[in-house]
């Protein structure tokens, strides 16, 4: 029978995707792992390969289609012997899966509305017949099958989650182990018999509608078009990339506590570290082997500094605090065209700075050609942010969770230090460390930074 070919998710993030280019076209007979397509995410572009093998009946989505969302029907292979008959039922998929009302579970009159519902209390009974309910958060109205795994199903009971406040990740929004597993370590989605149970203490105040608030919200696009003069602007919409930037940063302002901690530091002991590290480089073809930046070294010194103080190399979750074996530390490249991606150099504290420098080097530039994997740029346990090359002084950047802190680094420049009660001359560099306060007190915050200016300070120490 045909095999459908789906819109992949190819991050634990991704939601939607760019069908940049089609390999093959229809009629072309594919074997398993060969590359049909490229798509685009919000920070890369990936080859999808077949897991089947066959011809291609039919190409759904045509290249340079933006949003596709995940999971969406996008081909249909035909097996050995098929023709394009066999077309017909394979090219709607979502009529397979459409969940059937549970006639057992029908809501009457008189049932409690649920949170999304109890807004609407007031609204005129016509109004809410003719309107069609608000689905569940796995797509699944009031009364209709969940669609889960056997063994999605057990987690979620032995757990107390509710598998109707979950979003599936599988196919047709079914919901997989994975999305349980997620549900129960966020704390989220309690089952409903624990959430419609009824305080036993007589005297325990009311409890509040279970309404959320509204999301603050800016002022509409129209609205801010009317302040400028028709034809005196450009409008440039926005890519996949720059919607995540928006939504991660605001939910990073909006969720995490931040407090900022700033140091100088001397780094004439480091620069002259750095030029005999590049000076000792062996040259291969004509060219140095490595070359060392500041940067490389400001990325060293953090991943050394958090395994010194493995109580900051932590990311919050609501159950528990996670203490990483080793420092992961991600590394904001600005992009062409506007953007950053933050590739993660793993293990900082275990490599040398050459190795450092070469992986920077890499990701890099693969990174402004948009080749970087998922893995390459998910996870991390803090980052480094600099914009000294630009002239900045010193600056506050935005956590990026799961990380519990960034570093942000200002520019070297010449300034004038006491030092002995004498007036000197030294270069100094800002250093402003970002702190989610949920999981770096201010303390410890206060002893990361002042082990990261040490090493900085004192550079034989990234050595050894």
């Amino acid at each position: 029978m045909p095999t459908n070919i789906l819109m992949p998710a190819l991050s634990p993030t991704m939601e939607k995707g760019n069908l940049a280019k089609w390999l093959v076209k229809e009629g072309d007979a594919v074997k398993s792992g060969d590359v049909i397509a490229e798509i685009e995410t919000d920070k890369a572009t990936m080859e999808v390969e077949a897991v089947d093998e066959g011809t291609v009946g039919k190409i759904v989505v045509p290249e340079g289609t933006s949003d596709v969302p995940v999971n969406e029907l996008i081909a249909v292979l035909l097996e050995e012997g098929e023709d394009a008959s066999a077309l017909d039922g394979a090219s709607k998929p979502q009529a397979k899966a459409a969940p059937e009302p549970a006639k057992s579970e029908a809501p009457t009159s008189d049932a409690a509305p649920r949170p999304s519902e109890a807004a609407h209390d007031d609204a005129p009974k016509s109004e809410s017949k003719a309107e069609a309910p608000k689905a569940a958060a796995n797509g699944h109205d009031k009364g209709e099958r969940v669609f889960a795994s056997p063994l999605a199903r057990r987690l979620a009971k032995e757990a107390g989650v509710d598998l109707k406040a979950i979003s599936g990740s599988g196919p047709h929004g079914r919901v997989v182990k994975a999305d349980v597993e997620q549900a129960k370590a966020s704390g989220g989605a309690k089952a409903a018999s624990e959430a419609k149970t009824p305080s036993s203490d007589a005297n325990a105040p009311e409890a509040a509608p279970a309404v959320k608030a509204p999301t603050p919200t800016g002022a509409s696009d129209e609205a801010i078009k009317k302040l400028f003069a028709p034809g005196s602007y450009e409008e440039i919409p926005h890519d996949g990339m720059r919607k995540t930037i928006a939504r991660r940063m605001t939910e990073a302002r909006q969720t995490v506590p931040t407090f900022y901690l700033t140091v100088d530091c001397e780094i004439d002991a480091l620069l002259a570290l750095r030029e005999q590290i590049n000076a000792s480089a062996p040259e291969k073809d004509g060219k140095a082997a490595w070359k060392v930046s500041v940067n490389d070294m400001v990325i060293k010194a953090l991943g050394v500094a958090l395994a010194q103080v493995p109580d900051a190399n932590v990311s919050w979750t609501e159950g528990a605090m996670l203490r990483h074996k080793h420092a992961d530390v991600g590394v904001a490249v600005a992009l062409p065209n506007n953007g950053l991606i933050t590739p993660i150099i793993r293990a900082v504290e275990t490599k040398t700075l050459s190795v450092i420098a070469k992986e920077m080097k890499d990701f890099a530039q693969r990174a402004k050609d948009r080749k970087l994997k998922p893995e390459e740029y998910q996870g991390g346990t803090s980052a480094v942010s600099n914009l000294g090359m630009f002239g900045i002084k010193d600056f506050t950047a935005v956590i990026n969770p799961p990380h519990s802190t960034i570093l942000a680094v200002g520019g070297g420049e010449k300034r004038a230090v006491v030092k002995g009660g004498e007036i000197k001359i030294a270069t100094v560099m800002s250093l402003t460390l970002s702190c989610d306060h949920r999981s770096v007190d201010g303390a410890l915050g206060a002893t990361l930074i002042s082990a990261i200016k040490r090493l900085i300070e004192k550079p034989m120490g990234l050595l050894v």
